[in-house]
């Protein structure tokens, strides 16, 4: 039970400093690379960097169908903060609130990682998760993120894999330890 209730403590501040991320990425003034499909901004308060990249493509479903849906920015990232002596760490929101109690599953190759969710927010369960998903997915071609829906639809967003070790890399020479 302590182990659980320090999963989410820990993935609710994860959430709410993605958020902050998310809010300095809107303006193009802090990025500050692009590689193929991943961009890497930075911000200074808090210092941060993270690799970031838009799914290309989302598929919507429901009992079965596809589906048309509104959903905000989706978008996977991997953050570098100076505090977090160097480490990566994997955040994705898909554009909607995530059922409850629910979790995202993350398809790299033949590797599967499950991601734990709060709101519209989802990461991994511990720093170690991370890392695994950070080498998987330099060696990957592309990441398939599917989960489920407040309401009940499950999503399945495709993201390349093309440019991120560079971007991760840069990100991470910029706000690492």
């Amino acid at each position: 039970m302590a182990s659980k209730l320090a999963r989410i403590v820990a993935g609710l501040c994860l959430a709410a400093m993605a958020t902050s991320a998310t809010a300095q990425q809107t303006t193009t003034d802090n990025r500050v690379g692009a590689n193929v499909d991943w961009s890497v901004f930075q911000g200074d308060s808090p210092k941060e960097c993270w690799g970031v990249s838009a799914p290309k493509e989302s598929v919507n479903t429901r009992d079965g169908r596809v589906v048309a849906v509104r959903r905000s920015a989706i978008q996977l990232f991997v953050f570098y903060r100076p505090d977090n002596n160097g480490k990566g760490q994997v955040t994705f929101t898909g554009g909607y609130p995530f059922a409850p109690g629910s979790t995202v599953n993350m398809t790299i190759g033949d590797s599967e990682f499950e991601l734990f969710t709060e709101g519209e927010w989802a990461w991994p369960a511990t720093a170690a998760d991370d890392a695994k998903i950070i080498t998987a997915m330099k060696r990957g071609a592309d990441a398939v993120l599917t989960a489920r829906s407040a309401r009940g639809t499950q999503t399945k967003d495709a993201f390349s894999l093309l440019g991120f070790t560079a971007a991760v890399e840069d990100a991470e020479k910029r706000c690492g330890s």
